[in-house]
């Protein structure tokens, strides 16, 4: 009985003993974590917790603490991007706004002041106002519709349409300054009827944008094309030039909110850096998706790409 006795109070303190190391491990662990996630976050750095440990509770903690470094860095960059991307909207803004602005104030002086303008030159200066008043509205009402697509409860609502339709539409709308423009236009739309699920204003609003921006940057190649075809269940609808193309360093990043062509094709000209961005927008609320492929002189295409429904 006695020998018995022994044993468990031996095989106790044995075991309280491996506990208190045990402990001692994990508290020694739990400091060092402590210490080490201290000079992360002070020094903002984007490293790892690496811990040696046979604990398996600080080696599952650690796993997640490492998840949630990782969150962590993700959410910094994109704050950060965001960050960059509002100075880079409000630098932008501030200069469309203002050079109209400033125009707008001139046209009005002239008109207040100087006396010896005529009927006929007071009516063209007048015209000259209107259309930069209205080109004025326009690029703010580009900009409430990017903060209204942009916003998470926005939708619009989609039925099926016939997207050829809509092709041939806004190719008629825009054929007279292809022409003036001294383009050779290409079109290549088929007889039979192509439906999606998608909206017609949207859409209308798509294919303005990528036609525009397709004769302003790309009118020097002398050649419009706009193609209309199945790939595989989907419908893809492709504008492109022949012109001077956007540099492979630029392409990723031509849908970004502001990112202006002036960056990627030629510094004469001023776009708001609207356009596309409004087009992705539209595009993905339709369930489609848009991209872009350039070679310079080759070939510069939009492509944008809706799923085909034949009921």
């Amino acid at each position: 009985m006695t020998l018995a006795l022994s044993v468990i109070i031996i095989i106790l303190v044995v075991m309280n003993g491996l506990q208190y190391f045990s402990r001692k491990r994990i508290n020694k662990n739990v400091y060092e974590i402590s210490e080490k996630l201290t000079d992360i976050i002070e020094h903002k750095t984007a490293e790892k917790m690496l811990l040696q440990t046979d604990q398996h509770s600080i080696q599952l903690l650690l796993i997640q603490i490492n998840r949630l470094l990782d969150y962590n860095q993700k959410v910094f960059a994109d704050y950060a991007k965001t960050k960059d991307s509002l100075r880079k909207m409000i630098s932008n803004m501030s200069h469309d706004l203002k050079t109209p602005l400033t125009v707008i104030l001139g046209y009005v002086e002239k008109i207040k002041l100087d006396e010896k303008l005529n009927e006929e030159e007071k009516e063209m200066v007048i015209l000259r106002l209107h259309e930069k008043v209205l080109g004025l509205i326009t690029l703010l009402n580009q900009f409430f519709d990017l903060v209204k697509l942009e916003s998470d409860d926005y939708a619009i609502p989609l039925s099926k349409v016939s997207i050829n339709e809509i092709c041939r539409k806004n190719v008629l709308e825009y054929y007279d300054l292809l022409l003036s423009k001294g383009l050779q236009v290409e079109i290549e739309i088929p007889e039979q009827n192509f439906y999606i699920l998608g909206n017609e204003n949207a859409l209308n609003r798509i294919l303005s944008n990528l036609i525009s921006n397709s004769i302003r940057y790309g009118n020097d190649g002398g050649v419009f094309g706009l193609t209309l075809r199945e790939e595989g269940g989907a419908i893809a609808v492709e504008i492109w030039d022949k012109g001077k193309g956007i540099a492979k360093v630029h392409q990723d990043r031509v849908f970004d909110r502001l990112y202006t062509l002036d960056d990627a094709r030629n510094s004469q000209f001023q776009g708001s850096g609207l356009g596309l961005s409004i087009s992705k927008r539209l595009t993905e609320a339709m369930k489609g998706s848009i991209h872009l492929s350039s070679k310079p002189f080759e070939k510069t295409t939009f492509t944008c790409i809706f799923k085909q429904i034949t009921y």
